[in-house]
């Protein structure tokens, strides 16, 4: 079959050094589809993290958005959002946030309750992004 060659794999980093290690990418651009990693709140400005899911939240949208900006997306392009709790009490916390991140756009979305790989990590958020 013929047709136009396929789009490139662009790949979007967040400088973190845990990136190369783990063997990821922050978000990877193919063709209209952007999708962007799992995302803890980690401060990168302040190199810490918070100790409250709110600000944890927060920080890991932010992330996001920077990471769709990079790649030429917006968070008006998220279609999908899987977020991973480590509690269920958190729920309403991360989604006070969610809502006023995402009350226009709403995505199709998923929570989970889960342990995430440190124990200081609350909420661990990933996106895809489709613009086309």
């Amino acid at each position: 079959m013929s047709g136009a060659p396929a789009a490139p794999r662009r790949l979007i980093s967040s400088g973190s050094p845990f990136e190369r290690e783990a063997g990821y990418s922050r978000a990877v651009v193919q063709g209209d589809w952007c999708f962007v990693a799992g995302t803890t709140g980690y401060d990168y400005a302040a190199m810490t993290m918070p100790e409250h899911v709110d600000a944890q939240a927060e920080n890991a949208l932010g992330t996001i958005a920077k990471a769709l900006g990079e790649a030429g997306f917006s968070p008006a392009d998220i279609v999908r959002v899987t977020y991973i709790i480590t509690d269920p009490a958190f729920a309403p916390a991360v989604f006070a946030v969610t809502g006023r991140w995402f009350g226009e756009i709403r995505p199709a979305a998923t929570m989970l309750v889960a342990g995430l790989i440190r124990p200081e990590m609350k909420v661990d958020i990933e996106a895809t992004a489709f613009r086309g």
